[in-house]
């Protein structure tokens, strides 16, 4: 990165540090040290997703791998069910280094990375990809909500306390603040109902979610996945960082998984790439 564009990242992440100590759930501010130890976190330095994706890989499994632009929601949230945060490079212009029009590497690292070293989250995001897998476009619709009302903007409680734990919220200075104010609605965190709620992409979000923990969310996402009506289900095996599906399918021309076909695939069809 050009010293311009370290300066941005200090701008923000200085404008971000005390925000975070005061707002972001614990899980997010446990982690912070390690990174700065491992990877190189902190003001004067941009980490390399390299380094990142090593520590995450021994700390969950999870691994990051760079993206020039923006991914369909299919195609970002298959890759979750296979361990892999798709992330980008490029970071926001020096010439307004506290706005940026589409997610950077600020929002990235500063926002998503610290918590995909926590494995209950890692296990509550997985769960969102996972369900995605062989979904319809309609159910993929309903899964980006589910992801832009957590991941990205979700809350928890901690000691009856509001928290900010989604990283749309944890690397925006403005948003972090006016969540934590009684002006927006807040609601219990539950898939069934975040599946059907538009959201705004430009102005700060009117209606927050907010988990009791990550293992009661993951619990509500796995019953909200059970719950899609797909062809198969599916299963991660860790050890050949594949999907176990419980039924032979066979894939047409244009995709879509066909279990009726009486020529079949092997069960292990989804392979992640290393």
């Amino acid at each position: 990165y050009a010293d311009e564009e370290m300066k941005t990242w200090g701008i923000v992440f200085d404008k971000l540090k005390p925000l975070t100590e005061k707002y972001a759930c614990k899980e997010y501010l446990e982690v912070i040290p390690e990174l700065h130890k491992e990877c190189g976190f902190r003001r004067d330095n941009i980490p390399q997703l390299q380094d990142i994706s090593e520590y995450l890989q021994a700390k969950t499994g999870f691994i990051v791998r760079p993206v020039s632009g923006l991914l369909s929601s299919r195609d970002f949230l298959n890759g979750l069910a296979f361990k892999v945060f798709f992330s980008t490079q490029y970071i926001r212009h020096h010439s307004k280094p506290l706005y940026t029009p589409e997610p950077d590497v600020c929002h990235e690292i500063l926002g998503h990375v610290p918590l995909f070293a926590n494995p209950e989250f890692a296990a509550f995001s997985q769960e969102i990809g996972l369900a995605s897998i062989g979904a319809s476009d309609e159910q993929i619709e309903q899964l980006a909500r589910v992801y832009w009302f957590s991941v990205e903007f979700g809350q928890c409680l901690e000691n009856g306390e509001r928290k900010a734990y989604g990283a749309g919220l944890l690397s925006s200075f403005g948003e972090l603040e006016y969540s934590m104010t009684e002006e927006p609605q807040f609601r219990e965190f539950d898939p069934f109902n975040a599946g059907q709620q538009d959201y705004p992409i430009t102005t700060y979000q009117p209606i927050y979610y907010v988990a009791y923990s990550f293992k009661d969310a993951q619990e509500r996402m796995r019953v909200f996945a059970q719950s899609l009506k797909r062809p198969f289900n599916v299963r991660y095996n860790s050890i050949t960082s594949s999907l176990d599906i419980d039924r032979d399918i066979t894939v047409s021309d244009d995709g879509i998984p066909n279990h009726a076909v009486k020529e079949t695939l092997p069960p292990l069809v989804y392979v992640a790439s290393k």
